[in-house]
């Protein structure tokens, strides 16, 4: 079965809606130049509502020590997603402090950006496979772009991953016959403008995701 993430999640409604058709992780934004940004106050009364069913995701950009511990000291959070520079050594401070699990993003848009792998599978517990963001933007993910999803098939890790960037209910099926993913994770492409979630197309895209 395809699993799948539903990030960005800023609303009671939106993360009901997620919950009830299906979504394996919830995810929560920790970057104030996001549009899906949340505080910990906010954060802390929704993941309270997720089921112990649902892994809970905070979504972070080479976060401090202060920021991040802020965070995990109010909001019940089962895994750390580090979407910015963070080197292994970073990924292994987090576990050794916090005892979280931590998933790397790896930004993609050739198959050189791939050699990054490496100095990641021994020391990450996930990673997330998402496009490179265009230049000038201002924020590393949630940017509804994609690239050759392709260039993962035949990906042969030790670890579990994700593939994320530009994926939607019409081109999910796509991208994983491509990629190979066993797991996906989506936040712009179930939206109806950033940062905005739309119930219908988190059912829709769910719907569509328990047929591959």
């Amino acid at each position: 079965m395809l699993k799948v993430k539903i990030c960005g999640l800023a609303t009671r409604e939106a993360l009901d809606v997620a919950v009830e058709a299906g979504a394996h992780y919830t995810g929560f934004v920790f970057f104030p130049p996001s549009p899906r940004s949340l505080n910990p106050v906010q954060a802390a009364s929704l993941t309270e509502a997720v089921p112990p069913s649902v892994d809970r995701v905070g979504l972070f950009v080479d976060a401090d020590d202060d920021y991040l511990g802020d965070v995990l000291s109010r909001v019940p959070l089962d895994m750390v997603q580090l979407h910015g520079s963070e080197p292994p050594e970073r990924i292994d401070a987090i576990k050794a402090r916090w005892g979280k699990l931590v998933m790397k993003a790896v930004p993609v848009a050739r198959a050189e950006d791939l050699a990054q792998i490496r100095r990641y599978e021994g020391v990450a517990d996930w990673l997330l496979f998402d496009a490179r963001p265009p230049a000038g933007a201002d924020r590393p993910g949630g940017n509804a772009q994609s690239f050759d999803w392709s260039l993962l098939q035949g990906l042969n890790l030790s670890l579990p991953w994700m593939l994320a960037g530009g994926i939607n209910s019409e081109n999910v099926a796509e991208a994983v016959r491509l990629s190979g993913a066993s797991a996906v994770d989506v936040s712009s492409g179930v939206e109806d403008s950033p940062g905005i979630k739309s119930p219908e197309k988190i059912r829709a895209f769910l719907k569509t995701a328990r047929t591959i």
